[in-house]
C-alpha cells in the first residue's frame, strides 16, 4: 500500500499556486449537508479536558503484561485505553 500524498505549503506557496492557476476547484462538486438552525440553537460549547499526570505504582507483572502487549512502546497508552473502557462501562 502506498503512502498518502500529503503535501505542505506555506501561505506564500498557496498564493503563488493560485496566481499560476495551479489550484483547481470543481464547481460541480456537491455541497456538504447543512447542520441547520436547530443544531446551532441546541449546541453547547464544551471546554477541552486536559489529561492529568499521575504517579502510579503497578505490580511488576501487570506492567510487564502491558509492555509485552504493546511490543515495548505504547504500553502506557494501552493502560490508558483499558482504564478508559472500564470507566466508560461503569458510567452507563
Amino acid at each position: 500500500m502506498s503512502e498518502p500524498d500529503t503535501r505542505r505549503a506555506s501561505l506564500a506557496d498557496i498564493r503563488r499556486m493560485k496566481e499560476a492557476g495551479e489550484l483547481h476547484h470543481d464547481a460541480a462538486s456537491p455541497d456538504g449537508e447543512s447542520l441547520g438552525a436547530a443544531f446551532r440553537a441546541n449546541a453547547e460549547i464544551e471546554e477541552p479536558k486536559r489529561p492529568r499526570s499521575v504517579h502510579l505504582k503497578l505490580d511488576p507483572d501487570v506492567f510487564e503484561f502491558f509492555r509485552q502487549q504493546a511490543g515495548g512502546k505504547g504500553h502506557l497508552t494501552k493502560m490508558q485505553n483499558v482504564l478508559k473502557a472500564h470507566a466508560d462501562a461503569h458510567r452507563r
